[in-house]
């Protein structure tokens, strides 16, 4: 199942995109969503600016975030509408929400509930490793931790809910 698709034939909240002057530099909301109907949405803590994560947002999830002031995405893995927080209780708050110059990405600033943290995995951010540069001829990348610990226990948080990691 692909994501709800924004259709300009019917009733939509969101401007047709008529020129390039219009998108750039107009005031009218004319998000661009990709063959699955979904846009790219990077999700930022509003005091600090650390990436929390990158999320993907169909035009309805795009609407209630807009109306609600609560992030909403489009889980790729589950292949539905989620509110960020319904299980977990860490919901994000948008302070902000921005998009690029060609309407193709936005960006969340927000507040996170609880612990502040908004990865799965129970770390703060879903950024918690990062690679080693310089090239490793003997395999594959590697990884280092630049969060020692987890903000929650996942298992305390979702008990058994699926893991949405998919191989």
């Amino acid at each position: 199942m692909k994501a709800e698709r924004s259709d300009p034939t019917t009733s939509t909240p969101f401007a047709a995109r008529m020129s390039v002057e219009q998108v750039e530099e107009g005031l009218a909301l004319a998000p661009k969503f990709d063959a699955d109907g979904l846009i790219p949405c990077i999700t930022t803590d509003a005091n600090t600016g650390e990436v929390l994560m990158l999320g993907y947002m169909n035009g309805e999830a795009l609407q209630r975030t807009i109306a609600t002031g609560e992030a909403h995405y489009w889980s790729r893995s589950r292949q539905c509408l989620w509110r960020k927080g319904a299980t977990s209780g860490l919901v994000q708050e948008v302070v902000e929400m921005r998009i690029d110059d060609d309407q193709d990405a936005v960006w969340l600033r927000v507040r996170v509930a609880g612990s502040g943290a908004s990865c799965h995995v129970g770390y703060r951010s879903c950024f918690y490793r990062s690679v080693e540069l310089g090239g490793h001829s003997d395999g594959p990348g590697r990884l280092v931790f630049t969060e020692l610990r987890k903000s929650f226990d996942p298992k305390d948080v979702y008990g058994d809910a699926p893991n949405p990691t998919q191989l």
